[in-house]
């Protein structure tokens, strides 16, 4: 019986339409199989590495190298919403067909199908709902993106990052693009609320 071969890449393969060349950093005769941007503004136009340097340049690559974390923020919210604007699910685009959304004592239940204590449980979610201060709505995707729970402390979002990015490292996961898509989306996450809590930190040294 013939096994059946695998033609799905490896991690690491260097890609099939890599140039014909040499690898672009100085003094380096390898074949320059992997490509890297050449900026944040020039995404699209690539240095050609081979998988040694690639990952030197990988290693030292910061996208918002140069800007303040007000632009950081900014360019973060604007990345995660795609330059829309956004509401809570159930509710329109504009305040005249907004509708509250129903809370469960308010639904009509004369079989008593929901339970006894319907209400009471409702009356608890509430109060406790009330006591719990809710997160500022910029960290509202991120922080349920990392799922942690408002207030969180810096410490416990960089452990709480740490344990996500390891398990859906690409590395970790045969080079599943699905796991690289999942881990960007953590990635920008986490500098939501990394920058959110360093500038609150700031503010109460100031």
């Amino acid at each position: 019986m013939t096994k059946r071969r695998n033609t799905r890449p490896r991690a690491f393969d260097p890609d099939p339409n890599a140039p014909e060349r040499c690898c672009d950093m100085p003094g380096c005769e390898k074949a320059a199989g992997y490509r890297a941007p050449r900026s944040r503004d020039t995404l699209n136009q690539y240095y050609w590495f081979c998988l040694e340097h690639v990952r030197d340049y990988n290693a030292r690559w910061d996208y918002y190298k140069g800007m303040s974390p007000g632009q950081i923020e900014a360019h973060l919210r604007a990345d995660t919403s795609w330059d829309r604007p956004t509401w809570t699910f159930g509710q329109a685009g504009t305040t005249s067909t907004r509708r509250a959304t129903p809370q469960e004592e308010d639904i009509l239940d004369p079989l008593d199908i929901l339970g006894t204590h319907r209400r009471a449980r409702a009356e608890r979610a509430r109060a406790q709902a009330q006591d719990t201060p809710s997160a500022p709505m910029a960290l509202r995707e991120p922080l349920a993106v990392l799922g942690l729970a408002w207030p969180v402390s810096l410490e416990d979002a960089k452990t709480q990052y740490r344990v996500l990015a390891r398990k859906h490292h690409p590395d970790t996961n045969n080079g599943d693009r699905q796991a690289e898509e999942r881990l960007k989306r953590i990635n920008v996450a986490f500098t939501i609320v990394k920058t959110h809590l360093l500038a609150e930190d700031l503010e109460k040294t100031a």
